[in-house]
């Protein structure tokens, strides 16, 4: 019986989020406010009091979560002790950061750094994404690859659920296929831009720069990361991994049947809502999910 440990990507945040964490330890207080310090804003006083449209910004909403997933797994203490970790796209960081494999500050730096690359590419190359339910991953693989535009499956996150990726007319090509080839749903998202595709290499080749430059070291157990849905503890492997995340899919479902085959009987999601738990349930039922909470359980 094995515990894995996962963590959110965009998307999980809410107005507040991480108030209970500042208010109830001196431990994560200290880390809200080095963060403040880290970023020069007050993120904090947005996560606590700002609106929904104010988190949605990416300067704030990538860093958030990050900071909401990384110091609720600093105040678990002894009961964040995983055999092995996830993370979902942005997720990547928080648990790297989490293992140990970056420090807080390196791993806020760069999910800041993130945040702001993935927001220039986006307002260089105007694209979207959209969620595709009730067809095979191979259907949607040929679909994608058969449009003369750039569309790609983006997001594996669950069976019969991927996330595709691409320009707004390649998109919309997309759906229309798909939708004839019995999608039980084919629809936009509300994105800024066409996140893990090629569409993203401006902002890949940029936070690579700051990747490379960032210390790196083993973490304190097997991560399972993105673009191979494999564990690895080799630092070098890891960076190179890193790196090629922006352009390449989230493979989810993968990542976790994985960790399923290695052992894993329970999942913990580390940060704000419960998104991976539901994706995980649709993975495999048999496996035990929940959320960690800073009230010992």
């Amino acid at each position: 019986m094995k515990k894995a440990f996962v963590f959110p990507g965009q998307g999980a945040q809410f107005p507040g989020m991480g108030k209970d964490l500042y208010d109830q330890s001196d431990v994560a207080r200290n880390l809200f406010e080095k963060a403040d310090e880290i970023l020069g804003f007050g993120i904090t006083g947005i996560m606590f009091n700002g609106t929904e449209e104010d988190l949605r910004q990416t300067k704030v909403t990538q860093p958030a979560i990050f900071l909401h997933s990384v110091i609720l797994a600093v105040v678990l203490g002894d009961r964040f002790q995983p055999d092995m970790v996830a993370g979902h796209s942005l997720g990547e960081f928080s648990a790297l950061t989490a293992a140990g494999a970056l420090s807080f500050e390196d791993g806020l730096t760069l999910v800041f750094k993130r945040a702001q690359a993935m927001q220039r590419a986006c307002e260089m190359n105007p694209s979207t994404m959209a969620a595709i339910l009730g067809l095979e991953n191979e259907v949607v693989e040929k679909v994608c690859a058969e449009i003369n535009e750039v569309v790609v499956p983006a997001n594996y996150n669950s069976v019969g659920q991927i996330v595709i990726s691409g320009s707004h007319q390649g998109i919309d090509l997309a759906i229309a296929r798909l939708q004839e080839l019995g999608a039980k749903r084919a629809l936009k998202l509300s994105v800024g831009g066409a996140f893990h595709s090629p569409l993203m290499e401006p902002a890949r080749a940029e936070l690579a720069r700051a990747i490379q430059e960032a210390p790196v070291v083993k973490p304190a157990c097997p991560i399972y990361q993105n673009v191979n849905a494999l564990p690895e503890t080799d630092p070098e492997i890891i960076r190179k991994n890193l790196m090629a995340q922006l352009t390449s899919p989230v493979r989810w479902t993968q990542t976790i049947q994985n960790m399923i085959a290695n052992g894993a009987t329970r999942f913990i999601e580390v940060g704000p809502g419960n998104v991976l738990q539901g994706l995980i349930k649709k993975v495999d039922r048999t496996v035990e999910t929940s959320g960690a909470s800073i009230i010992p359980v």
